[in-house]
């Protein structure tokens, strides 16, 4: 519990003394003054652009519930309620490692086993990252100057090595049956027990072609929504650059900010949107501005969550008949 605790509190001094480092760098009178006269009608624009892929990410995550039989899947208004309510309170943990926790843990609390529910939030994370790298490939092709940083290529060359383990896993015997034998090495046997059960999981996804097919094209539509967000909101605080500036560097962005080591990619993201977009010549400032208001964005995208949060809270649902007791 105190390890929990102090772990918080590390990201949480990490986030506030990143932001303050990148906001003084930034010159904070000139970063207030571009928010200040932002555009509200783009503002505007960009919030409903945000609520829509909430919408396909709702619709990816229950879509991935095709290896859970249909009697045992919790009616659609539950999985909603524990999707957007998880997805809140991701904002107050380690970027969205920690919504993905919850959403997990919730949905095993409805007697879906919690080897399903981990591989279903698993693969929603992954075919996420896989739409990343494919945009993030294509911005390296729009911005020829990120081919020669290593940083960059580092970035994308490790994260097209774990999507490629993750289709290995499922699509390959011999592959998912080496980590299989890897996770077995966890010393807890329960933990190994786990393991095997998600590996399984996961590897019962090869007989859904179709749904993963979907899945991935509905996330690549959700960060192009998130580039165009991004666009909105640059424009909004009078930065000029065009719409390919923002498809090169956003989703490179995205990917920092999925990095667990502050609260909702704060600090991360200030730092990322200031470097990336001063390789396009955009003021300090305007990059400190643009990266206050996505992250705001993603904040405000939570909310509906938070109001089901506020109405219900998130509690396990009652027994449904005909299902079974809760299985890991």
């Amino acid at each position: 519990m105190a390890q929990g605790v102090s772990g918080r509190l590390l990201r949480l001094i990490v986030a506030v003394a990143l932001t303050t480092y990148i906001l003084y760098r930034s010159d904070p009178s000139a970063v207030l003054s571009a928010a200040a006269g932002a555009d509200l009608s783009l503002i505007a624009l960009a919030v409903l652009l945000a609520l829509v892929d909430r919408a396909l990410m709702a619709y990816r995550w229950i879509a991935l519930l095709c290896i859970v039989d249909r009697a045992d899947r919790p009616p659609l208004t539950r999985l909603l309620e524990i999707f957007f309510v998880s997805t809140f309170l991701g904002t107050f943990l380690p970027a969205s490692v920690g919504g993905d926790a919850v959403r997990a843990y919730s949905l095993s609390r409805d007697r879906v086993s919690g080897s399903e529910a981990v591989a279903s939030v698993f693969m929603d994370r992954m075919l996420g990252v896989a739409s990343l790298l494919l945009l993030g490939v294509a911005g390296i092709a729009l911005a020829p100057g990120l081919r020669s940083n290593a940083a960059v290529v580092s970035a994308l060359a490790v994260t097209g090595v774990v999507c490629a383990l993750t289709l290995a896993t499922i699509f390959s015997l011999r592959t998912g049956a080496w980590v299989a034998a890897t996770a077995r090495l966890v010393p807890l046997q329960r933990a190994r027990q786990m393991a095997d059960g998600i590996v399984a999981a996961v590897q019962r996804y090869r007989h859904f072609h179709g749904e993963l097919t979907g899945v991935l094209l509905a996330s690549v539509a959700v960060q192009v929504l998130r580039v165009v967000q991004a666009y909105c909101l640059g424009r909004a605080v009078g930065i000029t650059a065009g719409l390919p500036v923002y498809f090169a560097f956003v989703p490179l962005i995205l990917l920092v900010m999925l990095l667990p080591i502050t609260i909702n990619g704060l600090g991360t993201s200030q730092a990322a949107f200031v470097w990336f977009f001063g390789r396009a010549s955009v003021e300090p400032p305007l990059a400190f501005a643009l990266s206050v208001l996505f992250v705001g964005l993603g904040i405000v995208g939570n909310l509906p969550g938070g109001i089901l949060y506020a109405m219900r809270g998130l509690v396990p649902a009652g027994p449904r008949p005909g299902a079974g007791g809760a299985r890991t």
